[in-house]
């Protein structure tokens, strides 16, 4: 029997849930189509999905979403972005109506089943409306809920509130499910599914999941759709939040001034490596936590350097807030004395400014991927990497006791390219060069 349960994740590691209740039994059918609405920061977005129980394939039907410009505020501006949500949710709901499947045959002259629209023709009514309940912006939430709560009691059909971190944990699976329509939007998802019979989806559980956006960071790993486990989170501020302030400090005025958009990080990331991956392609991940301790105590040619948060520890926990203060100190040092490498007295210059930010992605990076590898390594068996030699101690993870093949990338950052490569390469240089990477970028 299909359940829904509202889960709570709780950064102690705790599985925290609440009101396990059946679906309504109308809707153990052949598929399911929702309405669904996301208010959670700035974006307004509608879609329309439905899911096919008996191939276990999905399809948007309708996907929009709306943005406000926010460029003069560097940043979110709360009631600018409550403000469009208000202008533009009903709106978009409007706008996605006459995507709607027509009824089936069966059900167009059944008036529980069916909406009219103004056009004069008739379209399938959602068995049920999704909302994102949180986390999130408060006020703008209550926008997308009050207005998914209103179709709800007007169509009678159930309303179910999701868990923004739920979310993203299973947005690998929904796309798999949407390759099965779709096989060359993404292969192999489509061929993995297809080995499993389909309607399991992919990634299979269990598998681990880095989320990492503007506002959150967390490391889970997830046993089956309901059951999540916080492994890590930040103590502070999100890598996305600390990189985009990091970014407004360290980029070229000219460049900030005619950026187009708020994503700093993104900025950043093409400014510190104009020529793409060719940048990178000669990094070197620690090879131990001894290297990891050893390379975070370096200093940069140009005196200063960038510390890495618990390197010192194995705690499983993020903490990057050091980044904007760390940043902000190397520029005032700067300000304050003459230095060949910059432009003028008081001003770093380009060579200097890129090198700090491609310094402030290698350090965050390696941090994530640090807290990840201790993570995986606290799930293992481990054995010696030499068993006949007594005295070199190196371990490496018993293959089969590793429990997750996968690691799944979710959220803004995961777009960043040198991330995804400095996870690769940690990954393969610690005994985990068997699990498969998965990157759900949301942009």
């Amino acid at each position: 029997m299909l359940h829904l349960r509202r889960l709570s994740v709780s950064a102690a590691g705790r599985r925290v849930f609440s009101r396990n209740a059946p679906l309504p039994s109308n809707l153990h059918c052949r598929g399911l189509l929702t309405l669904a609405i996301e208010t959670s920061c700035d974006d307004t977005s509608v879609a329309i999905v439905n899911k096919d129980d008996t191939t276990g394939a999905a399809k948007i039907h309708f996907l929009k979403n709306i943005t406000p410009n926010l460029t003069a505020y560097q940043g979110i501006h709360p009631i600018l972005a409550l403000e469009s949500h208000q202008r533009n949710v009903a709106k978009l709901v409007n706008k996605a109506l006459p995507h709607l499947p027509p009824p089936s045959s069966e059900h167009a002259n059944n008036i529980t089943k069916i909406i009219p629209l103004s056009d004069g023709t008739v379209r399938q009514k959602p068995d049920f409306i999704s909302v994102t309940r949180g986390p999130g912006m408060r006020s703008n939430l209550f926008t997308g809920l009050d207005t998914a709560k209103g179709l709800a009691v007007a169509w009678q059909i159930p309303f179910i509130g999701v868990h923004h971190m739920q979310a993203h944990l299973l947005t690998p699976r929904l796309v798999s499910a949407l390759a099965l329509n779709n096989p060359t939007s993404d292969p192999e998802s489509a061929s993995a599914s297809n080995d499993n019979n389909n309607k399991t989806g992919t990634p299979a559980f269990p598998f681990l999941s880095i989320l990492a956006s503007g506002g959150h960071t967390l490391l889970v790993t997830s046993t089956s759709l309901t059951t999540h486990k916080t492994m890590a989170t930040t103590t502070d501020v999100a890598l996305g939040e600390a990189l985009d302030k990091a970014a407004r400090h360290i980029l070229p005025p000219s460049l900030l001034s005619t950026s187009k958009n708020t994503m700093y990080g993104k900025l950043l990331e093409h400014f510190a490596f104009p020529n793409g991956p060719s940048d990178y392609a000669d990094y070197v991940a620690p090879q131990s936590r001894g290297d990891e301790i050893a390379v975070s105590k370096v200093r940069s040619r140009y005196g200063w350097s960038l510390s890495t948060p618990y390197a010192q520890t194995r705690e499983l926990a993020f903490s990057f807030a050091f980044l904007a203060t760390a940043v902000k100190d190397i520029l005032t040092r700067a300000s304050g004395n003459a230095n060949v490498h910059s432009g003028s007295r008081g001003e770093l210059g380009d060579e200097e400014r890129r090198f700090l930010a491609r310094e402030v992605m290698r350090v965050t990076f390696e941090h994530l991927a640090s807290r990840t590898i201790i993570a995986l390594e606290s799930l293992c068996e481990w054995r010696a990497q030499f068993p006949r030699n007594p005295s070199d101690k190196r371990r490496v993870p018993v293959p089969e006791s590793v429990p997750v093949k996968t690691l799944v990338v979710s959220g803004g950052v995961a777009a960043n390219r040198f991330l995804m490569g400095i996870l690769r390469k940690w990954l393969d240089g610690r005994g985990f060069g068997g699990l498969r990477g998965r990157v759900n970028a949301v942009l």
